[in-house]
């Protein structure tokens, strides 16, 4: 084995033991303020369709069951997690441009009551429906 892909496999490692030792810090060791501090905030679109207010999330990679919608007095906040995908212990990595972590973002809506009529994955995209009751 050549020096450089035995550096590349120790990355690689280090980064596995780095991603176990956050999640057991995550699972046992955070504390309660501090586990909402979002490490990346997700780009968005906002469609006003008169009564209906269409938000669109970009969440690629991210399972629905990771993210969190809340719908209060400030407005709409989108919350959750990416993991960092598993990787061999033989992969060289070249570049990590991805965000990976906790996200959140949150939006200002217009001056009207809006109540959430429904949220679902499309193409990558958390897309969140909001209507006026």
């Amino acid at each position: 084995m050549r020096s450089h892909d035995q550096s590349l496999w120790v990355w690689a490692e280090a980064l596995d033991l780095l991603q176990a030792g956050e999640q057991l810090q995550r699972r046992f060791f955070t504390l309660a303020g501090l586990q909402s501090v979002p490490c990346w905030v997700p780009a968005i679109d906002v469609y006003d369709e008169g009564d209906e207010l269409k938000v669109v999330v970009a969440l690629p990679g991210v399972d629905r069951r990771q993210v969190e919608v809340l719908l209060d007095d400030e407005g709409l906040a989108v919350r959750g997690e990416r993991p960092m995908p598993s990787t061999s212990h033989r992969a060289a990595i070249h570049r990590l441009e991805i965000p990976y972590g906790r996200f959140e973002r949150r939006i200002e809506l217009p001056a009207r009551d809006f109540r959430v009529h429904e949220q679902f994955l499309e193409n990558g995209c958390l897309v969140v429906v909001l209507r006026q009751p």
